[in-house]
C-alpha cells in the first residue's frame, strides 16, 4: 500500500488560510500534518479538512479553551488529519507540548506519526535542543512499529555535497560558535541525522543525494533560505517520491514549501 502525506508550515496565515486549504485540496493525500495553526486558525482547518474527506483531524491545541491565555504567548500548535482512524498516543515529553502530537493510523500501512514544529534557536532555556533530545530518547527506543517523524526541525544550517551537515551551533563558513559548541550541534542534529544507527532516514536526502540543493523555508523577498522541513522514517518504510512543492511558498500562501511524500513498506517493496 502507498500512503500519500504531505507536511506543510501554513505560518499561522488567517487571510490565506482558504487559498492554503485549496491547494492542499489540489494534491491527493491520506495525511495532512500541519505547523503554525492557532486557536484562530483552527476550527477553519479543521472544517477544511473534514471537507477533504479527513475523518480523523486532531491538533495539539484540541485541549486549549477560546480566550484563554496561551502559556508564554505560545500559540502555535500542529495537526493532523487523516482518511484513516486516528488515535492519538503519549510519546515523548517535550517542553512546549503544544509543538509535537503523536498519533497512531491504522490502516493497511499502519504508522505512528509524530508531527513536530522545532523551537527556534533563538527562544530561552534552549527549549529547541530539549524538544529534539527529548522525541530522540523515544524514538531511540520505540521500535514497536513504523515511525515517521515529519514537520519543521528549524535544521539544519547547511548540507553539504558529501553529506556533513551543520546545525545553527555553526556561523556561515562552518566555525563553530563559541556560545554553542558541539553539544548544542549533536542536539540540533538528534532527529535528523542521530538516529541513524537505529535504522532512520532522511527520505528526502536518501531519494536524492546530498549533491542536490534545495530550501524550503525562504526569506522575505527570496533573499536565500534553508531547508528546515524534513520526513524522516524508521527502516520498515520507503519513500519512492519525495518532492517539495515550491509553488505554493513562491505564491506567498507560506514562507515554507509543503513536502509532499509517498511512503511504502519497505519489505512489501522488495527493497
Amino acid at each position: 500500500m502507498t500512503l500519500r502525506l504531505i507536511s506543510w508550515n501554513v505560518a499561522g496565515r488567517v487571510r490565506s488560510q482558504p487559498e492554503q486549504a485549496r491547494a492542499l485540496a489540489a494534491v491527493a493525500c491520506d495525511v495532512v500534518c500541519l505547523q503554525e495553526v492557532t486557536p484562530t486558525t483552527l476550527r477553519a482547518w479543521r472544517d477544511a479538512l473534514a471537507g477533504l474527506g479527513m475523518s480523523g483531524v486532531w491538533s495539539s491545541l484540541d485541549d486549549w479553551t477560546p480566550g484563554e491565555t496561551a502559556p508564554g504567548g505560545r500559540r502555535l500548535g500542529v495537526l493532523v488529519a487523516a482518511r484513516a482512524r486516528l488515535e492519538v498516543v503519549r510519546s515523548a515529553n517535550p517542553p512546549w507540548p503544544e509543538r509535537l502530537l503523536s498519533v497512531r493510523l491504522d490502516g493497511r500501512l499502519p504508522i505512528e506519526l509524530h508531527n513536530l514544529h522545532s523551537p527556534i534557536s533563538q527562544k530561552p532555556d534552549r527549549v529547541k535542543l530539549r524538544t529534539h533530545r527529548a522525541l530522540h530518547g523515544y524514538l531511540r527506543g520505540a521500535l514497536d512499529r513504523p515511525h515517521v517523524l515529519v514537520g519543521d526541525l528549524n535544521t539544519p544550517r547547511r548540507e553539504r555535497a558529501d553529506g556533513t551537515t551543520w546545525s545553527f551551533a555553526r556561523d556561515s563558513r562552518g566555525r563553530m560558535r563559541l556560545d554553542r559548541g558541539q553539544e548544542w550541534e549533536d542536539a540540533e542534529l538528534a532527529l535528523l541525522r542521530g538516529l541513524e544507527g537505529r535504522g532512520f532516514r532522511d527520505l528526502y536526502r536518501e531519494l536524492h543525494g546530498y549533491g542536490r540543493k534545495e530550501i524550503s523555508w525562504s526569506y522575505p523577498r527570496g533573499r536565500g533560505g534553508y531547508r528546515l522541513d524534513h520526513l524522516v522514517a524508521s527502516a520498515q518504510l520507503r519513500a519512492p517520491v519525495c518532492e517539495y512543492l515550491h509553488e505554493a511558498r513562491l505564491a506567498g500562501l507560506s514562507d515554507h514549501s509543503p513536502l509532499y511524500a509517498e511512503l511504502e513498506s519497505s519489505e512489501c517493496s522488495g527493497s
